[in-house]
C-alpha cells in the first residue's frame, strides 16, 4: 500500500532504469559499453528505449578498456557489468581510468535487495553472504560509490554520481539490484539537466593568485609553457590554446599532454620528458626562468624516469584543484578560473619570449637508412607525414608510446595513450571506444592504431567488435617478436619476453571479416611502407584495416632505450 500512494505522488513515473539511462544520454553518453550477465539483464532492456546503442565487448576487460577510450575521444563513458565475476573481469580497465583521470561511469547489475539481506547462497558470490566485498574493492578506484537500494533516494544519488564523475574526471560505480530496476522514480527531473558546471573560484584568492603568476610571468626572461596529461584530462586545453595564441609563448609536451597543442605552429618544441628529450627540447625546457607546467602528472615513464631537471623555484603548477607558485600552495584554486583570468590580463609590453622558436618537424630524411629494414628511428617520423588533419590515434604501452615522441602531428590530432597505467593490450579495446566515440559525435575520421604483437595478443579478440561495429581503423601491428619493452629493462633475450608468432594478418578474417569489412598487409621493408602510405585507397578506406609490419626484435625507439636504462637502475636500488 505504501509503494502504491508513493506512486501516486509522482508527477511523471518512470523506471530507474529508464532515469539512469536517460541521464547518460543527456550528459553526452550515445554507446554503452559491457558485457550481459544475468543480474543486469532487465535493465540492458532499457538501453535501446532511451536512445543508447548497446556496443557489447567480447569480456569485461576488453570493454572497460573501450569505455577508457570512448571517454577520451568524447568527454564521459559508461560500462554495464554484472555482480562479481563481471565487475571484478573490468577492474583493471577502471583502475587504469583512475590512475589516469578518465571518467567512466561504471553501472553493476547486482542481487536484489532481498537475496542480499538474507545472506543467500548465490553464483557469483563468495559463499560468505557478504554482498558488499565487489563494492568495496571499487570503492578505491572510484571517486564515488552510489548504491541504489532505496527509491526515494535513487534520482538523486544518480545525478550527484554523474556530476562526480564528470568534475573529478574519474570513474564512478553505480550498484543496481535486480528489483530496483523498475521502480518508480521521479521522471520530472529529466526535464532539469544535472549542471556539471565545476566551481568556481573564491574570486578574491583566485585574483591574488593571477596577480603571484603574473609578477613572475612578466619578470621571465625565458619562460616557456608545458603541458601534460591533466590538462587534457580535465578540459583546460581552450586556455592553454588562448594562452599560447595571445602570448606566444614557447610551448612543449610531456608524452601524456601529446596532442594538446597545434604541433604545427612556430612556436611548437616537441615532447619533454627529461633525459627522455632530444638535446634541443631538454636544453630550452631546462634552460628556461619560468615554467608554466599545466595539468602536470609526474610519473616515472611520463618523465623518463624522474629524470626532470627543473627547478621548483622556476616552476608554476597549474592543476585542476589547486595551483603551486614556486614553494607556495594555493588549494581549491583551479587551474581553467586562473589561467582565464591570466590571458585576460596578461601585459604583452611586459612580455619576453627569449630565443625565437622554429618549429618541429618529423626527420625523416634524418632517420632514413640504407638498409630495406624498417627501423623504428625511420618510422616514427614517417607516420607524421602519413597522419592528418583530425586523425585519433591510439598508441599501446611500449615502443608505440615512446615512438610517437619523434612524431610530429597534423592539426587537430587526438593523441590516445596510457602512459601511466601502462596495462599492457590497453590499446586494443581502447582504440575500438575511441573510433564509437568519434562516430557518436558524428566524425568521419580515422582511427589509426599502433601496437606491439606482444600486447596485442592480450586483447586481440576486441577485433570482433571492432568488425561487428564497422569502425574505420587502421591498425599498425608491429611485428617484433615478443615484449620489448621489457627486453630492455630486463632480459633481451630471456625466454619470458617471447611469444607464439600469430599470422596476425590473417586474424580480422579468423574474426569473421569478409574482403569489404576488412583488408589486411604484410610489410617488411621501407619500399613497402612507403607504397602503403602513399596509396590512396589505404588512406581514404572507411572499415578495417589491418597492416602486419616487421622491425627487428632489438630495436626500440631512442626514448624507451632511455627510459628503460632508468627503470632498470630504479628496479636495482637498494636503499
Amino acid at each position: 500500500m505504501a509503494s502504491d500512494i508513493r506512486m501516486q505522488s509522482l508527477a511523471k513515473p518512470v523506471t530507474v532504469a529508464e532515469y539512469l539511462f536517460t541521464r547518460l544520454h543527456q550528459i553526452g553518453i550515445r554507446s554503452v559499453h559491457g558485457l550481459p550477465g544475468d543480474f543486469n539483464l532487465v535493465a540492458l532492456d532499457y538501453v535501446p528505449k532511451c536512445g543508447l546503442n548497446w556496443v557489447g565487448s567480447v569480456n569485461e576487460l576488453n570493454a572497460a578498456y573501450a569505455a577508457d577510450g570512448y571517454a577520451r575521444a568524447k568527454g564521459i563513458s559508461a560500462i554495464v557489468t554484472t555482480f562479481g565475476v563481471g565487475e571484478l573481469s573490468a577492474l583493471n580497465g577502471i583502475a587504469g581510468a583512475y590512475s589516469e583521470h578518465v571518467p567512466v561511469v561504471h553501472i553493476v547489475g547486482c542481487p536484489s535487495t532481498i537475496s542480499q539481506r538474507n545472506g543467500m547462497l548465490l553464483h557469483h558470490t563468495l559463499g560468505n553472504g557478504d554482498f558488499n566485498v565487489f563494492a568495496n574493492m571499487s570503492a578505491q578506484i572510484s571517486c564515488e560509490v552510489a548504491k541504489l537500494m532505496k527509491p526515494a533516494e535513487i534520482a538523486d544519488q544518480i545525478d550527484h554520481t554523474l556530476r562526480e564523475c564528470w568534475v573529478q574526471s574519474r570513474p564512478v560505480y553505480l550498484w543496481l539490484p535486480t528489483d530496483m530496476v523498475e521502480k518508480k522514480v521521479e521522471g520530472q527531473r529529466l526535464d532539469t539537466p544535472i549542471d556539471l558546471s565545476e566551481p568556481k573560484n573564491d574570486p578574491e584568492r583566485e585574483d591574488y593568485v593571477v596577480d603571484v603568476v603574473l609578477k613572475y610571468l612578466h619578470a621571465a626572461k625565458n619562460p616557456v609553457v608545458l603541458v601534460d596529461a591533466c590538462a587534457v584530462r580535465h578540459r583546460c586545453l581552450v586556455e592553454v590554446r588562448d594562452l599560447i595564441k595571445k602570448t606566444g609563448l614557447p610551448v612543449f609536451v610531456t608524452p601524456m599532454g601529446k596532442g594538446g597543442v597545434n604541433e604545427t605552429t612556430s612556436t611548437y618544441g616537441g615532447v619533454y620528458a627529461g633525459s627522455g628529450s632530444s638535446p634541443a627540447v631538454k636544453a630550452r625546457v631546462e634552460g628556461a626562468d619560468l615554467i608554466l607546467s599545466i595539468g602536470s602528472l609526474k610519473s616515472d615513464f611520463n618523465t623518463a624516469g624522474f629524470s626532470y631537471r627543473l627547478s621548483q623555484l622556476n616552476t608554476i603548477d597549474f592543476h585542476h584543484d589547486h595551483c603551486v607558485v614556486r614553494y607556495s600552495e594555493y588549494p581549491g584554486v583551479a587551474m581553467k578560473g586562473v589561467l582565464r583570468k591570466v590571458i585576460e590580463r596578461v601585459d604583452l609590453s611586459k612580455l619576453s619570449l627569449g630565443k625565437p622558436m622554429n618549429g618541429v618537424v618529423n626527420e625523416v630524411t634524418k632517420n632514413r637508412d640504407d638498409s630495406s629494414t624498417i627501423t623504428q628511428a625511420w618510422f616514427w617520423p614517417r607516420i607524421g607525414e602519413y597522419l592528418k588533419q583530425g586523425d585519433l590515434v591510439v598508441t599501446e604501452t611500449g615502443t608505440s608510446n615512446f615512438g610517437i615522441w619523434e612524431t610530429k602531428f597534423p592539426p587537430e590530432v587526438t593523441g590516445i595513450t596510457q602512459v601511466f597505467w601502462g596495462s599492457i593490450g590497453w590499446s586494443v579495446g581502447a582504440a575500438q571506444g575511441a573510433a564509437l566515440g568519434a562516430r557518436d559525435m558524428c566524425k568521419d575520421c580515422r582511427t589509426i592504431l599502433f601496437v606491439g604483437d606482444g600486447s596485442f595478443q592480450l586483447t586481440a579478440q576486441e577485433v570482433s567488435t571492432i568488425l561487428r561495429h564497422g569502425l574505420r581503423m587502421t591498425i599498425f601491428l608491429i611485428y617484433n617478436e615478443g615484449y620489448t619493452i621489457e627486453r630492455h629493462i630486463h632480459g633481451m633475450d630471456a625466454e619470458y619476453n617471447d611469444i607464439k608468432k600469430w599470422n596476425y594478418a590473417d586474424f580480422p578474417t579468423v574474426c569473421g571479416a569478409t574482403e569489404k569489412e576488412s583488408k589486411s598487409f604484410i610489410v617488411k621493408t621501407k619500399d613497402e611502407l612507403e607504397k602503403l602510405l602513399k596509396d590512396k585507397s589505404f588512406n581514404e578506406a572507411k572499415g578495417l584495416q589491418f597492416v602486419e609490419l616487421w622491425m627487428p626484435k632489438e630495436d626500440a625507439p631512442r626514448a624507451l632505450k632511455i627510459t628503460a636504462e632508468i627503470s632498470a637502475k630504479n628496479n636495482a636500488r637498494t636503499d
